[in-house]
């Protein structure tokens, strides 16, 4: 008999058409737009795969802003109850998407499998490539029957500043170039990278949002023990999703680039150099 194929971490339109409807498979809306507050409900009320329930970067998968940085990981008990709220308990199979891996995606990829969820893919190629196929869609909201999610967070996926300042590992900055140059900063009050980081743009191991073939990613990254991350911590998660499809692991820093500002940490800006 042949064994079943492991699920995720992608999956592509084919397959998630084909098993649109099946029991115990969640799709999850992840769209969002940085800067722009309710954006990615908005879209996913005007036209969304069908069945989808939607989750919010801001609202849902990040605590409010503060000293931690801008996307601080949401509380154990916090993200238990949007889980809950998008139909999703122990059993089940749940799809991710966004635009075209724009971060919320592989940011609920992360926080799933944080929190002990290993049964949680992302939509390769976003809802872009969804809808270029002419792949069905549908607007208004969608009724979803609550899931029973409970936590089993795990502690062995991140990193915090502390543990960086120590370090041993190998930092991979998922920011444009520009950002991670200390060229320009459009966001935060300082510009550069952690001193030693590597720069990693998370929109290259994707291009237009299809992820590069296994080998080629796996040619991307550095030996060392992989840490992403990006201004906030969202973007960053692509790169680790990148990662375990190229057969590697990297572990996130939640804070990223919002945090390491806020607690006056050395920046390198090798332009200046």
């Amino acid at each position: 008999m042949m064994a079943r194929m492991a699920f995720g971490p992608l999956v592509d339109g084919d397959w998630l058409e084909a098993h649109l409807g099946d029991a115990g498979l969640r799709v999850v809306d992840c769209r969002w737009r940085l800067g722009r507050p309710g954006e990615g409900e908005r879209e996913w009320e005007a036209g969304h795969i069908p069945g989808a329930a939607f989750l919010d970067v801001d609202r849902d998968l990040s605590s409010e802003p503060g000293a931690t940085g801008r996307h601080p990981l949401p509380p154990t008990d916090g993200f238990e109850a949007v889980a809950r709220r998008a139909g999703i308990s122990a059993g089940t199979r749940v799809v991710a998407y966004d635009e075209a891996i724009d971060g919320g995606a592989t940011r609920l990829w992360w926080l799933l499998r944080h929190h002990g969820h290993q049964a949680v893919a992302v939509l390769d190629g976003g809802l872009a490539a969804w809808r270029d196929a002419g792949r069905p869609l549908r607007d208004g909201r969608e009724e979803i029957e609550p899931g029973d999610f409970e936590s089993r967070e795990r502690g062995d996926d991140r990193v915090s500043a502390d543990d960086i300042q120590r370090g041993g590992f190998t930092l991979l900055d998922a920011r444009a170039p520009g950002r991670y140059a200390g060229l320009e900063e459009p966001i935060d009050p300082v510009r550069g990278h952690i001193p030693g980081a590597l720069n990693t743009p998370f929109a290259d191991l994707a291009p237009a949002g299809r992820f590069l073939p296994p080998g080629e990613l796996a040619e991307r990254f550095p030996d060392g023990e992989l840490v992403a991350y990006c201004g906030s911590g969202v973007t960053a998660c692509t790169v680790v999703l990148a990662a375990a499809v190229a057969g590697r692991h990297a572990r996130l820093y939640p804070g990223s680039w919002s945090e390491w500002c806020a607690l006056g940490m050395p920046a390198a800006r090798p332009s200046a150099e």
